[in-house]
């Protein structure tokens, strides 16, 4: 039996915001980190919930690619205070960090309440405002874990490009490349099915379109508008079909060399779609038929595609290849039979189509230095 599943409420456009005015809470437990109250975003949200009469607490001490020790302090400062509504406002570590705290607030209450989980997302990337997925880090020992459950999954999403409009173009490209990855690895995983390939299809037109558009002129609202959309369709594609081993080979390297999780997979993205080529059969092919490149066969399609994502990622001053990364060679090296452990036992491999050994694993990585 195939399935597809979505129960997040979507609001998106200039007044998506006030769908903070329409929800039913005793109170707001607001996730973000220092910048998002430093721009003042996080007043925008406050506002709103002033309006509704819900009182708040903010929790922003939420780092990149947030750390269990952190996770545990907003849950314990969440329960403190006794919160029916959390919104997570920024990109993807704070709304990982919101759902992961939902998650160990319903595990640590004997009589759990109803929780309404909010996503903000102030990036194009993660596409975590309408997943069951979450990604923290054990930073003791080096590893990121994806934590999978219905619990995490947002109850309303909210997207307004206009809180995605000061990210720095760096930010705007990697995070964009992360939208391009999730929707290839979504269209073409194992449990890709004709609701999954959908969305991922027009996730990839739309990086295509839109991505180099907003990180040359970060004021294109139309570029900035539709990436958004682009990372929630992807978003929902992949939520239901899974991922790759782009994911695992990201999460990996970035849990052990601190790599951004978006540029990791960037770098890693072609690499995987040559590894993966031929497991794939003609969807490389017909990626490359919906970005009308040359692909007249399978063969010629896969070619185009890789070129592509390596065009892509050199416009926007991403490299392709993990060398040229802040990676010393030797430690690398030295890494690889943790990466490619790490990499199997990764919940990601198991959409992969195609299964790897870890030898094959640690081959890709050489070859991708």
């Amino acid at each position: 039996m195939t399935q597809f599943c979505g129960k997040t409420k979507i609001c998106y456009g200039e007044d998506a915001m006030d769908a903070l005015e329409n929800l039913n809470a005793t109170k707001a437990f607001i996730v973000t980190d220092e910048f998002m109250v430093k721009v003042g975003f996080v007043d925008r949200v406050k506002s709103h919930l002033d309006r509704n009469g819900i009182p708040h607490v903010v929790f922003a001490d939420v780092e990149s690619d947030p750390s269990l020790d952190t996770v545990i302090k907003g849950t314990r400062l969440f329960l403190e205070n006794k919160a029916d509504l959390i919104i997570a406002l920024g990109g993807g570590s704070p709304i990982d960090a919101a759902k992961t705290i939902t998650y160990f607030a319903h595990k640590a209450s004997e009589n759990p309440i109803k929780l309404t989980l909010v996503a903000i997302p102030t990036t194009s990337g993660t596409g975590s405002e309408v997943t069951s997925i979450a990604v923290v880090t054990d930073k003791q020992n080096e590893i990121k874990i994806p934590i999978s459950d219905e619990l995490l999954l947002p109850d309303v999403a909210i997207l307004d490009a206009r809180f995605t409009r000061t990210l720095p173009a760096s930010v705007t490209a990697a995070t964009g490349m992360d939208v391009l990855t999730h929707a290839i690895e979504a269209y073409t995983s194992r449990e890709a099915n004709v609701f999954t390939s959908i969305y991922a299809k027009y996730a990839i037109r739309y990086v295509f379109k839109y991505l180099f558009r907003a990180y040359n002129c970060g004021d294109d609202m139309e570029a900035r508008e539709n990436m958004l959309l682009g990372s929630c369709m992807a978003g929902m594609a992949f939520n239901n079909s899974g991922l790759g081993i782009t994911h695992s080979i990201a999460h990996s390297i970035g849990g052990i060399f601190h790599v951004p999780h978006g540029l990791a997979n960037a770098v890693i993205l072609p690499h995987v779609i040559r590894f993966n080529s031929f497991d794939v059969g003609i969807r490389y092919q017909k990626i490359a038929q919906i970005l009308s490149l040359p692909a007249a066969t399978v063969e010629e399609g896969t070619a185009s595609l890789i070129d592509a994502v390596c065009k892509m990622n050199s416009s926007m001053n991403i490299p392709n290849n993990i060398g040229a990364l802040k990676i010393q060679e030797s430690e690398f090296k030295a890494h690889l039979d943790t990466i490619a452990g790490n990499v199997l036992n990764d919940i990601c491999t198991e959409g992969n189509p195609r299964r790897p050994s870890h030898s094959d694993i640690v081959d890709l990585l050489q070859q991708a230095w």
